[in-house]
């Protein structure tokens, strides 16, 4: 081999080397790139930013403005709260009532955005072969629920449009995973929760809605909340947030085959189940206005009035108008 061909060889190589080498190091860059700014984000399973981190769009746009997005999924809004009071998230997709008790117990959170509801996909349920078919019938009867989530407040809410008090029922406080045992296995008669365990419930449970969120006026709305300090100091990536989340709520409302195809392998539940849950409910993220503050007041009146919370909370005292 001449020497000139072997010098050739050689810088043939480098170059191809110099190549992988770059290209490594942009792999390497793209995936813990140091100049993004994590921003961790609370969901529940079947909620607005499960889609959005599903369908993976979120996270590419808020990527292109400076932001690694971490998603942490929750069993419930009550446990994503504590995560918020202690800093472990910047922001928590979470239902009505969860930030009404935080407030009470002097969480430090602010309201940056409201989304759409579960009322028709939120309720109590029942066996069909239980024999209760109206509020009435639950007189004395024990119904399961999570303290400080919406189903309190759904329970509340659908008593006082039936007539009913406080103490008509047996509450049994249990997390998501018991009362699915003890509501499985007959050990509560009935049990309030939302979509997408509600829809099971109906489908494999032989079971149905006694009353849902729009026949109490529980109307299970989302919620973006931050601790205060971050959303004081971030408002321009809350806006970024609320702006490719709306986007994607968006393409959910008008995509629900795409979405039903999504959320079936997401949360590993039939096409059925998930059909159910997706045709209706409706998806959204919007700013804060009024009218979602005065949602909120009205359950941190009925949970005070109903001596739920030892502290009154004033809502609109941690809301950020977003312009």
């Amino acid at each position: 081999m001449t020497h000139t061909l072997r010098k050739t060889l050689l810088f043939i190589l480098l170059f191809f080397w110099i190549l992988i080498t770059v290209y490594g190091w942009f792999q390497i860059r793209e995936e813990s790139n140091p100049t993004l700014k994590t921003v961790t984000i609370g969901f529940q399973a079947g909620d607005e930013f499960d889609i959005a981190k599903s369908r993976g769009k979120f996270a590419t746009k808020m990527e292109k403005k400076g932001y690694k997005v971490k998603f942490k999924e929750f069993q419930n809004g009550a446990a994503m709260m504590q995560a918020l009071a202690t800093g472990n998230i910047d922001y928590a997709r979470v239902g009505d009532t969860p930030p009404v008790s935080a407030l009470a117990a002097g969480t430090k959170l602010t309201y940056v955005a409201a989304g759409g509801t579960k009322e028709k996909g939120s309720g109590i349920v029942v066996k069909k072969n239980s024999g209760i078919n109206s509020m009435a019938d639950l007189k004395g009867k024990r119904v399961a629920y999570t303290k400080g989530t919406s189903s309190q407040y759904m329970i509340l809410r659908a008593l006082k449009t039936a007539g009913l008090g406080i103490n008509d029922i047996k509450w049994v406080n249990l997390d998501q995973d018991a009362a699915a045992v003890a509501y499985s296995k007959n050990k509560v008669d009935a049990w309030a929760n939302w979509d997408p365990t509600v829809a099971q419930v109906e489908i494999t449970e032989n079971s149905k809605l006694l009353v849902n969120g729009q026949q109490a006026g529980a109307v299970n709305r989302s919620f973006i909340v931050s601790p205060s300090k971050f959303a004081k100091n971030h408002q321009s990536l809350s806006k970024l947030v609320i702006k490719y989340g709306e986007q994607d709520m968006h393409w959910a409302n008008t995509h629900h085959k795409q979405v039903i195809k999504l959320m079936t392998k997401e949360l590993k539940l039939s096409k059925k189940v998930v059909t159910l849950e997706i045709e209706r409910r409706t998806f959204g993220i919007y700013k804060m206005n009024d009218k979602y503050v005065k949602e909120e007041q009205e359950i941190a009146d009925m949970f005070y009035q109903s001596g739920v919370l030892n502290k009154q909370a004033t809502v609109a005292k941690h809301v950020d108008y977003l312009k």
